[in-house]
């Protein structure tokens, strides 16, 4: 039995450290507060060239004196500013892709006012996206070029290409909302026909908005996105670069744009409830989204751990489309980290820019390309053998939201159809450590921490983050690992 007086000192000893943390904290508030209220985003150089409507078409400075033949388009979702694709320089997808040897133009949609409530798909992806297409088209020279498209942005982006297949040299789908029969998670959970009618809200609010989105957003986990992000900010808030990027992921939460009125609708309608895309049954203002049409290289970018659009909206896609070249690249993170997690930049972005250099310098490239396909499966999955861990809490249903900022992990791993089982080596029994039960060791192992040497290694604040377990917890089990 402990000590009486023992645990009165242990009592004392913890309230001093705490206000002692207090103090430290309270001198540093104010210049925490100035960080939080001058975070910069989206510093990539660039230019306005073509502008619609609301709609501004960025072009951005090259990053490299040799540059890939056929430029890439990026498509955006409409509910939210684009430079998450640009959230800081060590993190931009953009800058990954100039830094690749590419010419990149990104779509910047926005926000739509009350006299754009009657905007419909059809507006967006036929002549919104399709004007921009041609604008990239005739200052690079090409009559065909790359789309990636991400969320809503690559729907959009798949129905183009369907419906423009001879003005798309290879299309790039990230973490798109494609296949929703049953297995297509939160989203198409709240957007069922059977509970949910988004006439009512556009009859309420004409253009959706953003502060309406956000609400349903957070409340896929609200514990997550209304206490622990700002519990993990105070135990934080000395490091000035967790606040940095805290504070930048901030602002692009708190920057949500509205939604025209009928493109909602015709979303949540005929995408969500009614399935109409992947069913090929699927018509912009008479105009058939024959999936037939998608004959070009085809490559899915999907989250692993993605509430919001799970994989399995996504990946089924591939086989419905007429392209013989298709694959999928599958990472262990989830929807936001795809975009803003140093692992995802590290190990995943590489490899998407190689596929895109292999199709996208001439002919002789082409046909490099071609044979390649030949000699490897259709589809080739790629999953990280590693968690991102979270800075924040989730992002439009992102179970983890703002990503790790730290080197890590082991690399993308390439397996084919049919996986060789798991040696008895590649996992340890964690439950062998004093206070890891099956339920905790089921959530280490959701982070990715599957053996002793993997705990050993793990960041007590990162893995907290990603789990939810409380750090003094962590703590004890990562010391007990690494006395084994």
């Amino acid at each position: 039995m402990k000590n009486p007086y023992a645990t009165v000192l242990d009592m004392q000893r913890e309230a001093w450290e705490a206000t002692a943390d207090l103090a430290e904290k309270s001198q540093v508030a104010p210049e925490r507060t100035e960080t939080l209220e001058n975070a910069d985003v989206g510093q990539t150089p660039s230019e306005v060239v073509y502008e619609e409507n609301k709609l501004r078409l960025l072009h951005y400075e090259p990053m490299t004196e040799e540059q890939h033949d056929i430029p890439i388009l990026v498509v955006y979702a409409l509910i939210n500013k684009p430079y998450i694709l640009d959230l800081q320089p060590d993190r931009s997808v953009v800058q990954t892709l100039l830094e690749a040897g590419f010419d990149v133009y990104l779509i910047d949609w926005g926000e739509p006012s009350k006299l754009d409530r009657q905007l419909s798909l059809d507006d967006y992806v036929n002549r919104y996206i399709d004007n921009c297409v041609d604008v990239v088209s005739d200052r690079s020279g090409e009559e065909k070029i790359n789309i990636l498209g991400y969320c809503m942005g690559g729907t959009m982006s798949a129905m183009y290409a369907a419906l423009h297949p001879e003005k798309v040299q290879n299309l790039a789908l990230m973490a798109a909302g494609l296949c929703f029969a049953g297995d297509g998670g939160v989203l198409e959970l709240w957007g069922s026909d059977e509970f949910y009618d988004p006439d009512t809200v556009t009859d309420t609010f004409d253009n959706v908005p953003a502060d309406f989105l956000d609400v349903g957003f957070a409340l896929m986990d609200p514990v997550a996105n209304n206490v622990t992000k700002y519990v993990r900010f105070y135990e934080n808030m000395d490091d000035e670069d967790f606040v940095e990027n805290f504070a930048r992921m901030e602002r692009w939460l708190d920057e949500g744009i509205d939604v025209a009125g009928v493109v909602y609708e015709e979303f949540i309608r005929d995408i969500y409830q009614e399935n109409k895309l992947i069913n090929n049954e699927l018509y912009l203002d008479g105009k058939h989204v024959d999936l037939e049409n998608i004959d070009m290289p085809l490559l899915q970018i999907v989250a692993e751990y993605d509430h919001l659009i799970p994989p399995e909206a996504s990946k089924p896609f591939n086989e419905f489309v007429s392209s013989d070249d298709t694959e999928v690249l599958e990472f262990a993170t989830g929807h936001i980290g795809m975009s803003v997690s140093s692992r995802s930049h590290d190990e995943l972005w590489p490899d998407v820019c190689e596929w895109f250099e292999a199709r996208s310098n001439g002919t002789e490239a082409e046909a490099e390309a071609a044979s390649d396909v030949a000699a490897e499966p259709e589809v080739e999955t790629r999953a990280a053998t590693d968690t991102d861990t979270a800075l924040t809490a989730n992002a439009a249903g992102d179970e983890s939201g703002l990503e790790d900022f730290t080197d890590g992990g082991t690399g993308l791993e390439s397996t084919d159809d049919t996986e060789e089982p798991a040696s008895e080596t590649d996992t340890d029994d964690l439950t062998e450590l004093t206070g890891i039960g099956q339920a905790y060791a089921n959530d280490l192992s959701d982070a990715g921490i599957e053996t002793f040497d993997a705990l050993a290694g793990a960041d007590v604040a990162e893995l907290a983050t990603e789990t939810g377990i409380a750090p003094s917890r962590i703590e004890d089990w990562i010391e007990q690992a690494q006395r084994r």
